[in-house]
């Protein structure tokens, strides 16, 4: 049954005047329109019309059936209007999730730009490097950092980052700089938490593929106490280029073992769904699409 189409034919036909009519208005043949009607005042348990061979006109209840009907009909087109006005302004609470370090030093100064160009979006955002599950926690989107090409998420890519070794001059001062991965095994390491393969570093060099399980002093689950101890002398670290270009710049760390390249990690923007994206969503992506087309900390 369906009780759309049975309000659309009452309509026509009761503002129309006219059961022929009414069929020509909807595309349809008068036998199915007279047909919808029938069932529809038998499901209801009412006449709504009064037929001659001259004229048609509203019984009592077909006229208070009417009116409530037009107004269902247009709170219909108002919702329409509503989202079809969205996706061309969008609007409503954005909740994004994004790693601290990434989302303080690459994040924060977009959301301005990002509030001006879209007033009626709002910003809820968490930073974490935790991996949160986007639907279970309740996020429009998320900011990965890793390695997803057997991700089931529905994600974009945003841009890519290089993983460096490095350290201080004052702690290469200290106790030398090591010129092969394997090298490490001998020197203090200052290890990211998260890090996938935790103290197991892989490299790719002149030989091929190189692993090292490097000796952790310290294991972090932030990347800005990982670089603030690297900074400070207390070992190695290796992080992500978007973290410490400029301190590479700056010389307060040194890039070590620049002919074993570790593996690129993608940035990417994860959400849960890609059908009926939200105009809110896919303003979002768009714009950190166009935000990240050109990024300089690998220079």
């Amino acid at each position: 049954m369906n009780k759309l189409r049975e309000i659309e034919c009452f309509i026509a036909v009761a503002e129309l005047g006219s059961f022929v009519k009414a069929a020509d208005a909807l595309g349809i043949s008068k036998a199915a329109v007279s047909r919808t009607v029938l069932e529809l005042e038998a499901r209801l348990g009412s006449r709504l019309m009064q037929r001659t061979t001259r004229r048609l006109s509203l019984t009592e209840a077909g006229t208070l059936y009417l009116e409530r009907c037009k107004q269902i009909v247009a709170a219909l087109e108002e919702a329409d209007d509503l989202l079809l006005a969205g996706a061309a302004n969008p609007g409503g609470l954005l909740r994004i999730n994004a790693p601290h370090t990434f989302g303080v030093l690459h994040l924060a100064p977009l959301w301005p730009m990002f509030l001006e160009r879209y007033p009626g979006v709002a910003l809820d955002i968490t930073l974490s490097d935790r991996i949160v599950d986007i639907i279970d926690e309740g996020f429009d989107m998320a900011i990965r950092i890793a390695r997803l090409s057997d991700s089931t998420l529905v994600h974009r890519k945003l841009a890519s980052t290089g993983l460096l070794v490095c350290a201080s001059p004052d702690y290469l001062d200290k106790h030398g700089t090591p010129t092969h991965p394997h090298e490490l095994a001998q020197h203090q390491a200052i290890s990211y938490s998260y890090n996938t393969g935790k103290d197991d570093w892989q490299f790719n060099g002149p030989e091929g593929p190189v692993s090292v399980k490097v000796r952790s002093r310290m294991h972090v689950n932030n990347g800005d106490s990982c670089v603030a101890a690297a900074l400070g002398g207390a070992g190695i670290t290796r992080q992500p280029t978007f973290m410490i270009d400029q301190h590479l710049r700056s010389g307060r760390l040194v890039p070590l073992l620049t002919e074993y390249s570790a593996p690129e990690l993608g940035i990417y923007a994860v959400y849960p769904s890609r059908a009926h994206l939200p105009p809110k969503v896919r303003a979002m992506l768009d714009f950190l699409s166009e935000a990240f087309k050109q990024v300089h900390w690998d220079d």
